[in-house]
């Protein structure tokens, strides 16, 4: 666990401060909603100072992000806001708790031999691309060599996925502003694994969240999301005071851990259950 004090006063500020560009903070009872485009949508969160969140302010936050065509979702940390489990609950939402790591001691991870590293630009053509996989774990990438009949347009990556325009051109005008920042891991001129953090700052202090890691089906077990991490923290703590991110479980978070994060807390997480199929 990490002895530097404030580091969840610090993580809180960011969440604060991250939407502001993009969003406009609305007040729902003890909640913030970031009210802004539909393609980068921000969750909303409570206060800081504004006691208890209740169930109606979660319904309430629910109803205003759906009313503006956002995902109803609300993100906290267990430690700071301990009332929010319950209350949305009670609002119908679905909640789930994630591990809070911050970089501690950071490690030097190498990548596997041919496989390199770099930073992707605006202007690159497939960025939206790489996104995607991001955003999807890999899922529509087709690693087993089969063609499955889209077109392989270079602006949409070998297998033809991508982010919707609206997303891609919000995602241009971040990477051109240095507000998210993607890596992306080559080999055999195919991506094996993408990466990001979103550099904030906060009252004249940069904080980075590192918001996702993902690596090929095919090439895990050689270390490279280890190593996407570990050069992802590098170059975030060029600039960046503290550099933090939300791990997807407990053993995703113990990957984590070997490039030098250590357990700070829980991130929180509600949104509406998956609609079920019918029929």
């Amino acid at each position: 666990m990490p002895t530097r004090p404030g580091l969840l006063d610090c993580v809180e500020r960011y969440a604060a401060a991250a939407p502001l560009p993009d969003a406009r903070p609305v007040p729902v009872g003890a909640l913030d909603v970031p009210v802004g485009p539909p393609a980068w949508p921000h969750p909303a969160r409570p206060r800081p100072g504004a006691g208890a969140v209740s169930a109606d302010d979660v319904r309430a936050a629910a109803a205003l992000q759906e009313q503006e065509g956002l995902p109803a979702a609300v993100e906290w940390i267990v430690q700071r806001t301990p009332s929010l489990d319950a209350a949305a609950r009670r609002a119908g939402l679905l909640v789930s708790h994630f591990p809070l790591l911050v970089v501690d001691d950071p490690v030097e991870v190498l990548l596997p031999a041919g496989v390199r590293l770099y930073v992707v630009g605006a202007e690159d053509p497939a960025l939206p691309h790489y996104q995607h996989l991001l955003e999807t774990g890999f899922a529509a990438h087709h690693d087993d060599g089969t063609d499955d009949g889209t077109d392989d347009d270079p602006e949409d990556g070998a297998d033809g996925a991508t982010l919707p325009e609206p997303r891609a051109a919000v995602l241009r005008e971040r990477v051109a502003s240095g507000r998210t920042v993607v890596m992306v891991a080559i080999e055999d001129g195919e991506p094996v694994g993408v990466g990001s953090h979103h550099p904030v700052d906060v009252d004249g202090t940069e904080i980075s969240e590192i918001v996702g890691v993902a690596s090929s089906p095919r090439r895990r077990g050689r270390g490279v999301g280890a190593a996407l991490a570990s050069a992802l923290v590098a170059q975030a703590a060029e600039t960046a005071d503290l550099v933090f991110l939300t791990a997807g479980d407990d053993d995703v978070a113990r990957v984590y851990e070997r490039v030098g994060f250590a357990w700070l807390g829980s991130t929180g997480v509600a949104a509406r259950p998956p609609e079920r199929p019918h029929g």
